[in-house]
């Protein structure tokens, strides 16, 4: 089955869900060709345009989702904010599968102390609430949106973990593993050759949640000032900063970064909900 049979298959829901992520990684992409704004990090500050509304025409050009207070254009720092959500994303679960698919993979099929020591570590970390965790660490790494990236990657590798290794208890005793032993593969050739392609079901699907995770999870550190620092854009600094706003006439300036988080984690967990039962 080719990936467009696929795409005709998935709802309308689920579409459009595809769509706006599509969208959104597009829009980062092409971020230099489509932000009014060529400055770094979109921050060419003039008051004498600040606050001004969605459509308005400046010598810039045409500000589609306005000014904010320093008279930024909105619509290029919401662009470029995409690109530290999405790099979050990216960067956070390259890592959790980096550390988690090891740990799962000789906790499952090893078994027994090893097997007990690794769930036991697990289960520690696991114990302790995840934004906390990424906050402590934040504040041994220091601020800024590297050790953002670090932090949110190091706490979500357990669940990767815990995925593989339920998928390798169960794969380790089936009867293409003991052939792979009577044909004298290597240990390490039946680990990542032979059981782990079976597994990419289930680690797609939380790839995808551990994604959404890592977005929120950046977005609320940014909003309380230990993620990306000014005058980087993020959509999680855009709402710290202007949520005052929401009773002024301004409400947009912190409502649109507020739903294209909520828009790209809805769409990420309707998609994973998809892999999940084709599984």
């Amino acid at each position: 089955m080719n990936w467009r049979s696929s795409i005709r298959q998935l709802a309308l829901g689920q579409k459009i869900a595809l769509g706006f992520l599509t969208l959104i990684v597009v829009m980062a992409i092409a971020a230099p060709l489509v932000v009014l704004d060529p400055s770094t990090n979109a921050n060419d500050m003039q008051l004498g345009r600040a606050l001004l509304g969605p459509g308005s025409r400046t010598d810039m050009g045409l500000h589609l989702f306005g000014t904010d207070k320093y008279g930024r254009d909105h619509f290029s720092r919401i662009i470029l904010g995409s690109r530290i959500s999405l790099t979050v994303g990216f960067i956070a679960v390259g890592i959790s599968l980096l550390i988690g698919i090891p740990v799962g993979a000789f906790a499952g099929y090893y078994g027994g102390k090893l097997d007990q020591f690794l769930t036991w570590a697990m289960s520690v970390l696991w114990s302790i609430p995840t934004l906390l965790l990424v906050i402590a660490l934040t504040f041994v790494l220091g601020k800024g949106i590297v050790q953002v990236f670090i932090a949110v990657g190091l706490t979500m590798w357990v669940e990767v973990a815990r995925v593989i290794r339920g998928q390798f208890l169960g794969e380790k005793s089936k009867e293409y593993v003991e052939a792979a032993k009577v044909l004298g593969f290597s240990t390490s050739h039946i680990i990542f050759k032979e059981i782990l392609p079976n597994t990419w079901g289930p680690l797609v699907v939380i790839c995808a949640t551990n994604f959404a995770s890592a977005l929120l999870i950046e977005s609320g550190l940014s909003f309380l000032g230990i993620g990306a620092q000014p005058p980087v854009p993020s959509w999680g600094g855009m709402i710290r900063e202007y949520y005052p706003y929401l009773i002024t006439g301004k409400a947009y300036l912190s409502l649109i970064p507020g739903a294209l988080i909520a828009g790209s984690v809805l769409s990420l967990n309707t998609l994973s909900t998809v892999w999940r039962e084709r599984d």
